[in-house]
């Protein structure tokens, strides 16, 4: 069978989600993609390999599993809804016959996904909803650090947010954390008509590779302290907006100008290497005999830099299955 005839076809993915009783809405924000023009270039976008183990979060109905399948080792699909995750294997099977044996699918949450089974992954590539995208791909760098690469579809803000500089209004917590694990970069849009049905926003790629995070004698949690209490107040100054995390004003300053940072500065305009400073001067700052600083390897700080990474997260249930217009459903 060839890869045209393996994807599904908006007409399958209507049949397959009304024999699962699934019906997507706009009001539960469930958008299921449609296109296989898309989903083939997502693969070719996110420059996977034959010898790649793909995490792929909240693979639905298996629109981008079909397609990834033929492109690499091994696709480890996580989908939090049981009777999406159990009727996944009999779709790739019926489809691609020959590539089934290269699935694995998890039945689990996202946000608490530690070690999947089977060879260590490679990649994240994966279809994010608008309110777990950030926490989603922030935990699983975190928690995996085998992963080296990843190529996210989420909504069009989301991907302004996660990719921003410094210096600009959008620059925020996304963009700092992203960037402690490595390099984020848009990777092109993605127009409303792929879906079905059609969302109420546009969506858009970010494309990311790991680096090593930045210098520093602090830990990835104390850098995040940093980072999470500068933009809670970002219109203050980061004398102002750090004195609850230094206990004050004046040890606010200590550690900003001992860090080289002006304390009349504002958070919007440090890089991550910089707040990696700070929190090395700040309370509880230095070496401590645990951890592996410079590469974020604490499994047990995995979940630490979930909470507040975007303005409105998850709610019960969402993770790995929530729709681009805020709600609940699932975006495929």
């Amino acid at each position: 069978m060839g890869d045209c005839e393996a994807l599904l076809s908006p007409a399958d993915i209507r049949d397959l989600a009304g024999r699962l009783g699934v019906r997507p809405t706009k009001t539960l924000g469930q958008n299921f993609v449609v296109d296989g023009n898309t989903v083939r270039r997502i693969v070719r976008a996110a420059e996977v390999t034959p010898d790649d183990v793909v995490i792929e979060v909240g693979p639905g109905l298996g629109s981008l599993t079909l397609a990834l399948l033929p492109a690499v080792r091994r696709v480890v699909a996580v989908e939090i809804d049981p009777v999406l995750a159990e009727a996944l294997p009999g779709t790739v099977a019926g489809r691609a016959p020959g590539l089934a044996d290269r699935l694995e699918v998890v039945n689990a949450d996202a946000l608490r996904l530690t070690r999947p089974p089977g060879p260590e992954p490679t990649a994240l590539v994966a279809n994010l909803p608008y309110n777990v995208a950030v926490p989603v791909v922030l935990h699983l760098l975190a928690a995996l650090p085998s992963l080296r690469r990843a190529l996210v579809m989420v909504q069009a803000e989301v991907a302004d947010r996660m990719t921003a500089a410094p210096g600009g209004k959008i620059y925020g917590v996304p963009s700092v954390k992203l960037a402690w694990f490595g390099e984020a970069r848009r990777a092109g849009p993605v127009g409303r008509t792929v879906f079905w049905p059609v969302p109420n926003v546009d969506s858009g790629l970010v494309a990311f590779e790991r680096r090593d995070p930045p210098p520093t004698t602090a830990t990835r949690e104390q850098v995040f302290a940093v980072i999470d209490a500068a933009f809670a107040q970002r219109r203050k100054t980061l004398r102002a907006a750090l004195s609850g995390w230094a206990g004050s004003p004046d040890a606010a300053e200590r550690a900003l100008r001992a860090a080289g940072v002006d304390p009349r500065t504002r958070g919007e305009a440090l890089d991550v290497a910089a707040f990696a400073r700070i929190a090395q001067y700040g309370p509880g700052g230095g070496p401590e005999p645990a951890g592996d600083r410079t590469t974020g390897r604490n499994r047990n700080e995995a979940e630490e830099h979930v909470q507040g990474a975007f303005a409105g997260g998850a709610g019960p249930g969402a993770r790995g299955g929530s729709g681009r217009d805020g709600g609940h459903g699932r975006v495929r």
